[in-house]
């Protein structure tokens, strides 16, 4: 690519009068720079490698950015990620990639079921990793969480149908009974309000003809129900009237809890969480400082369902195995 057509994509303003006119390739990795190649990065060390290992130009926005070698293309620009995604896109007019927005529910559940997932990348939310994956990836479909991120690359950014609605058959806050495709899914361990993301995902899946498997259906790490004792052991649902229910969103307790009112009058709830957290109808959550304080409220609280924001399931005790031979 010509430096002038560079300028012209990125809205850059050239500071050095190199004697170089083209890039070969581009990356936000020094370590990856070839002789020729466009680096773009605000850090001082990163530049200074990429300019050994033979970069000719670079890409920043920084006003506290040196020039340290004139023979090299510098390129001032407004905001360096922007910048970045412009060149992306650029690139992206020859490919026919396709881009979509998901939550992170409907990610899981994505990963969960798809038995199928060549030709598709699951972009971070670290703009460098999309940057270098979409530029170096043959893949026909991106998928990201990241609605700030995925809007840079496509400003209209495909996503799921979100009146998508799946028929409840029968249901407990833990299990559920749905159809979906005219098929009848008995007792999965699916809490009802995320049913509606998993037909979602399902309609995604059936739109672009990705094979998935739903009997793979289960718990989320956004919504984990274990049953346990007074110390905390994990036991089987019929021996346990306590539940501690690890969620990593406060939209998942306000749910579960609206449930329980409705579902369950004699459901005693408690919610734990990390110091100064709100949650909705909860004047008085139980505040932990640390795993300790946790599991100590966990002991010695009266409740039925606990709901657990922050923390996973490896709070709780480790299972004791015995490998004696002779017992």
């Amino acid at each position: 690519m010509k430096i002038e057509d560079l300028l012209n994509l990125t809205a850059g303003e050239i500071i050095t009068e190199p004697i170089i006119t083209a890039i070969n390739s581009v990356t936000v990795y020094p370590s990856k720079v070839d002789q020729g190649d466009l680096f773009i990065s605000n850090d001082a060390q990163e530049i200074a490698t990429a300019i050994e290992n033979g970069a000719n130009a670079i890409i920043f926005s920084e006003s506290s950015v040196k020039i340290t070698d004139k023979e090299v293309a510098w390129i001032k620009v407004k905001e360096i990620q922007k910048a970045a995604f412009k060149l992306i896109r650029y690139v992206l007019i020859s490919r026919e990639a396709s881009f979509y927005l998901f939550t992170e529910h409907e990610l899981s559940f994505m990963k969960m079921i798809v038995t199928q997932k060549s030709n598709i990348e699951i972009l971070q939310n670290d703009w460098r990793k999309v940057f270098e994956k979409i530029l170096n990836s043959d893949a026909k479909m991106f998928i990201g969480t990241d609605d700030v991120l995925m809007k840079m690359i496509k400003p209209d950014v495909s996503i799921l149908n979100k009146e998508a609605s799946c028929e409840i058959i029968t249901d407990t806050l833990f299990k559920t009974t749905f159809k979906i495709n005219n098929y009848i899914y008995q007792e999965k361990d699916i809490t009802p309000f995320h049913v509606d993301i998993l037909q979602r995902v399902v309609e995604f899946c059936d739109l672009h003809h990705l094979p998935y498997d739903l009997d793979r259906v289960k718990y989320t790490k956004h919504f984990t129900p274990v049953f346990i004792d007074g110390f905390l052991n994990i036991m089987v649902p019929s021996k346990s009237d306590k539940v501690a229910i690890f969620v990593d969103n406060l939209q998942d307790v306000n749910k579960a809890r609206e449930y329980v009112r409705y579902n369950g009058a004699w459901v005693k709830t408690i919610v734990l969480t990390p110091p100064k957290t709100k949650v909705d109808g909860v004047d008085c959550p139980n505040w932990y400082l640390d795993i300790d304080e946790a599991r100590d409220i966990l002991k010695n609280a009266y409740f039925n369902y606990a709901f657990v924001y922050a923390l996973d399931r490896t709070m709780l005790p480790k299972i004791k195995e015995d490998y004696s031979l002779f017992d």
